[in-house]
């Protein structure tokens, strides 16, 4: 009996050991000349490239994802934070933290186009293709709604803080908003352009990042203090559960074909976590990645996590590239 069990767990390790991690970093891609922290990115499926809002380097840095190679440097920004496409218009949308608002630049051309004057920290930027809107938080608390063509603003609303990431819900017209300052989540009618809700959140502070599972009705909020995934239920607005994440987290997503949160985190980790409706919220795996990488992109179509790393001392700035494993 003794020989069969050494046996098994003999087995039982090498299987282990031989398992895929659920992120497998395949590209780094270096971003020359790129200071301060780095922002959020946007992706251009049909032109293969991702975009860069390199917050601390006052510019937009562009990479093409098929070659693996960085592209350009786009200068004639201050402090870029969020960032969208609008592709039927041709356009992406830059927030910047200071002058100007929102900035759009050709998508094809990368030339100046027009800008929006919403004043100071425009932030994340979401774009609802169906209504050719795009949504812009920014100030000391409002969200505004841009249309793209016309470059003109065509509703805001008042929040009771500054708005951190937020999600538009696909098969209804809500906004959920992180609001940390005001310790809460913020509801929006997005058609009404008027708050129809408030979800404290009490469990923890300085909930930044967000991911939305529309089909189950699950709102995934991401806190720094003390760092945690709290999840709330769409329909009640209650929390519903919660689990510990790495520290200082900016960005997550939800994986909805596999069931996983990926929660990247500055403290230099990716936690990859378990959402099955049949399980319990837990981590599957914690990933080291590098100093103050906090902000993310994941591709559902391409299976693919972008990681947006700083310069730190010997450490690099750049784009790692990470493919997803079942």
């Amino acid at each position: 009996m003794r020989a069969w069990a050494a046996v098994a767990i003999v087995l039982a390790i090498a299987m282990q050991s031989s398992s895929k991690p659920p992120l497998t970093l395949v590209h780094t891609i270096e971003l020359p000349r790129v200071e301060g922290r780095i922002d959020h990115l946007a992706f251009d499926a049909v032109g293969g490239r991702v975009f860069i809002a390199a917050l601390g380097n006052n510019t937009v840095e562009v990479i093409d994802v098929k070659k693996a190679v960085h592209v350009k440097s786009l200068a004639g920004f201050r402090e870029p934070q969020g960032i969208a496409l609008a592709t039927d218009a041709g356009v992406v949308a830059v927030a910047n933290g200071q002058g100007e608002g929102v900035q759009f630049i050709g998508l094809d051309d990368s030339q100046p186009r027009k800008a929006i004057a919403l004043g100071d920290d425009s932030d994340n930027v979401r774009y609802d293709a169906g209504a050719r809107r795009l949504f812009v938080g920014y100030g000391s608390g409002a969200i505004a709604a841009v249309d793209p063509i016309g470059a003109t603003i065509v509703g805001t609303v008042k929040l009771a803080g500054h708005p951190e990431s937020f999600q538009l819900e696909r098969a209804g017209p809500r906004i959920f908003v992180n609001v940390p300052s005001g310790g809460q989540i913020a509801v929006i009618d997005r058609s009404a352009m008027r708050v129809t809700a408030t979800w404290p959140v009490s469990e923890a502070r300085a909930n930044y990042p967000m991911a939305l599972d529309e089909a189950h009705h699950r709102l995934f909020i991401g806190c720094r203090n003390p760092a945690r995934v709290l999840v709330y239920d769409t329909q009640s607005g209650k929390p519903i559960g919660s689990v510990e994440i790495v520290g200082d987290t900016d960005d997550m997503f939800l994986d909805t074909r596999l069931n996983r949160l990926y929660v990247a985190g500055g403290e230099g980790f990716i936690d990859v976590l378990d959402t099955a409706l049949n399980a319990k919220l837990a981590r599957l795996a914690r990933i080291k990645t590098d100093a103050g990488a906090r902000t993310a992109l994941f591709t559902p179509d391409q299976r693919r996590l972008y990681l947006a790393v700083p310069h730190r001392g010997a450490q690099k700035a750049a784009i790692k590239i990470y493919e997803v494993q079942d």
